[in-house]
């Protein structure tokens, strides 16, 4: 199978820079997979697609201000950091992506403001660097203090006060994310209590998002392609009301990888470990229903998780109305639920 298969044309200008002022004002792309159609719909119309025996699966994974700005010990010029996941304990050693990554050698350290200070203690591909910070402080204290938002590269702007707030689920509990779980940033309070009026139940997942969800394909054949692995968790409670449901509407990428790797690791039941899932067309799916989720990327595993669960044909002809309709594309844009 070839990733160019999975491409689409999109202007610039339809690349969401900003949130909405409200977010269930989004538009949503309603997509029905045994129909072979679509219509266009809001973002706050999505209970009148749920009711009794529905739950809706929310990954409350938490961003932290995961990007950092430096410079090398000794030197000037400006040195980005980009921290993915805590590699021990007690979260002093980190796999961070740094630019400018080629010149970032072991041993050498970056310097931060506040006094706080990283050494690179191993190099890996594609800029990737194991980050040891020296710092008897709460890391996690640090990073709220001098970190940025880390939004991601198509946004052409700095983050913003707002951001802190706005690129954030308003059920975001367990911090640990490098990136937004975005189709969960449309919901409001209101959203999930009509979501239950009408009878469906609501359960939380959490995957830690990271280089396994938007790293680029590097190659073009997917054949043997792996991604980098994820965090996840499913507490007890949460898998009694999913294993209950008689269909799971995923929210998220994140939360179908979340629940199609705990059905192929013993079902659903109490679980965590790493995911490094990669779902594409020609996946069996064993738990999702159906799925709400942003306009992603083209040629990204994104892209190819929502081409597995509508059909590739299907999900492009649907990408192709978006983009002729006008949709908000990517993290701040607007929602697809396949049905």
């Amino acid at each position: 199978m070839d990733l160019a298969e999975f491409d689409y044309a999109l202007p610039e200008e339809l690349i969401a820079q900003a949130p909405l002022d409200d977010r269930a004002a989004s538009r949503m792309l309603v997509v029905d997979r045994a129909r072979g159609s679509w219509e266009d719909r809001q973002f706050r119309d999505l209970p009148a697609f749920l009711g009794a025996g529905d739950c809706l699966v929310l990954n409350d994974s938490r961003v932290f201000p995961a990007r950092l700005f430096g410079h090398r010990a000794g030197r000037t010029g400006e040195v980005q950091v980009l921290l993915l996941r805590p590699v021990d304990s007690a979260a002093r050693e980190w796999q961070a992506l740094v630019h400018p990554g080629k010149k970032m050698r072991v041993g050498e350290k970056v310097l931060f403001a506040d006094g706080l200070e990283a050494e690179v203690i191993a190099r890996r591909e594609f800029g990737e660097r194991t980050l040891r910070f020296h710092t008897g402080r709460d890391v996690y204290e640090e990073f709220e203090k001098i970190g940025h938002v880390p939004l991601p590269p198509y946004i052409k702007r700095r983050d913003e006060a707002a951001d802190r707030e706005r690129y954030q689920t308003v059920f975001a509990r367990e911090k640990g994310s490098a990136a937004a779980p975005t189709a969960g940033l449309h919901f409001t309070p209101d959203v999930l209590d009509a979501s239950r009026a009408r009878g469906a139940e609501v359960a939380f997942v959490t995957l830690h998002v990271g280089l396994g969800t938007f790293q680029p394909l590097r190659s073009d054949r997917l054949d043997g392609h792996r991604l980098h692995s994820e965090r996840f968790r499913i507490s007890a409670d949460n898998a009694a009301r999913m294993a209950a449901a008689r269909r799971l509407v995923a929210v998220g990428t994140t939360s179908v990888r979340t629940i199609e790797s705990a059905m192929r690791s013993g079902g659903l039941r109490e679980t965590s470990g790493e995911t490094d899932i990669f779902i594409y067309p020609g996946f069996g799916f064993r738990a999702t229903g159906a799925m709400l989720t942003n306009f992603h990327l083209p040629r990204t595993s994104l892209m190819l998780l929502v081409c597995a669960f509508a059909g590739k044909d299907l999900a492009l002809a649907a990408y192709r109305h978006a983009v002729e309709y006008r949709y908000r594309f990517y993290s701040y844009g607007d929602c697809m639920l396949i049905i």
